[in-house]
């Protein structure tokens, strides 16, 4: 058992540095220069059994087709007394940048969105763990009592704001809170297989682009993740506000989308899981080596973005013209994606070397 807790605990590692390294999954790192859409009006449907969380729909973005829409969906908790913490869009001062959501024992800061069913801009009131056991608030959660008898009702004031972003024109004027900050700062579990599966799913499909649905994608909800047709997929009942999708010239240049961030203090942390070998001795050596480079990344990091700080104090002084700042900027943006494939390559090199030797299992089930 725990050499199966070892991998699993490895895997949920090398699912979060796959995610840091490819944004068009978990939209780690990307950023937009026009919003997203309003979040659109649709029921939540029934939660399919004990465990299950709700993970709000969001607008997500593909380089190549604009916004789409990922269905909401129940998934069920990767570890007991662990909550999720959605995904936002936030006015990063040149661009919206999505800060991806993730797996933890405290709601975290989510951008104030009102996502509903529960995430009304703080924390999580749709349900809460109880002895090892989730009880689901019935007054903002679809729940089947005569199959989930974990329930309670507490009245909670909804907020209906639609808005999709942090920030910026017409964004959520939200900051987060101590507690959010100390929960953002804990070792947190990246969205899981499920997510990452229907993350993907959705980008494929035609239909959910805003481009193509207005803001009303006919695949609002799912029951369970990345399963788009039956009876548990729920469509949009209306637009969140109405939309109109840019001119395809400007979805085309990308270069002047900023779809990758362009500056060092544009890239959101890394998200840091801590080790699970089920030998403690063995944990604490490769916690310290994590911390290690951790901490080295976070130098690296504040070195450089002083460096472009300095550049951009520069170019102010001596009135540079636009063919010189444009210039600088690729040079920034060009060192930005550098050292983010560099420390990405290093952290996935770092969880292959902390990863146990494989395991052969005799006609027994038991290993050799």
């Amino acid at each position: 058992m725990k050499i199966k807790s070892s991998i699993r605990s490895l895997l949920l590692v090398m699912g979060a540095l796959l995610c840091f390294a490819a944004p068009s999954f978990a939209q780690v790192g990307v950023s937009v220069s026009f919003g997203p859409p309003a979040l659109p009006v649709y029921e939540q449907p029934v939660c399919p059994g004990d465990g299950y969380i709700w993970t709000p729909g969001y607008w997500a973005y593909a380089e190549d087709g604009g916004y789409y829409w990922v269905p909401g969906t129940w998934v069920e908790a990767p570890q007991v007394g662990f909550l999720w913490t959605p995904g936002y869009w936030g006015w990063g001062g040149s661009a919206f940048i999505f800060h991806t959501g993730y797996w933890g024992p405290t709601v975290g800061f989510y951008g104030g969105i009102s996502y509903g069913f529960g995430y009304f801009g703080h924390g999580y009131e749709g349900g809460r763990w109880d002895n090892g056991h989730f009880f689901y608030n019935r007054s903002v959660t679809n729940v089947n009592v005569t199959v989930i008898h974990n329930v309670y009702n507490t009245r909670v004031t909804e907020v209906n704001n639609r808005v999709s972003y942090n920030g910026g024109n017409g964004g959520v004027e939200a900051r987060a809170t101590a507690e959010e900050e100390r929960a953002d700062g804990e070792r947190h579990i990246g969205p899981v297989a499920a997510q990452t599966a229907h993350v993907e799913a959705a980008r494929n499909n035609p239909e959910l682009r805003a481009s193509a649905n207005q803001g009303r994608p006919p695949i609002a909800a799912t029951q369970r993740a990345n399963e788009f047709k039956g009876n548990g997929v729920v469509a949009a009942r209306e637009a969140g506000a109405p939309y109109k999708a840019p001119e395809r010239a400007e979805n085309t240049h990308t270069e002047n989308n900023n779809v990758r961030p362009a500056h060092v203090k544009d890239i959101p942390p890394a998200i840091r899981t801590a080790p699970n070998t089920g030998n403690p001795a063995t944990d604490k050596k490769y916690q310290a080596q994590q911390d290690k480079l951790y901490k080295q990344q976070d130098q690296e990091r504040q070195k450089l973005a002083t460096q472009q700080e300095k550049d951009h104090q520069k170019l102010t002084q001596t009135k540079a013209n636009d063919a010189r700042t444009q210039q600088v900027e690729q040079k920034h943006q060009q060192q930005t994606q550098a050292l983010v494939q560099k420390h990405t390559q290093q952290q996935q090199k770092m969880v292959a070397h902390q990863s146990p030797p494989p395991q052969h299992e005799s006609s027994g089930g038991k290993p050799k």
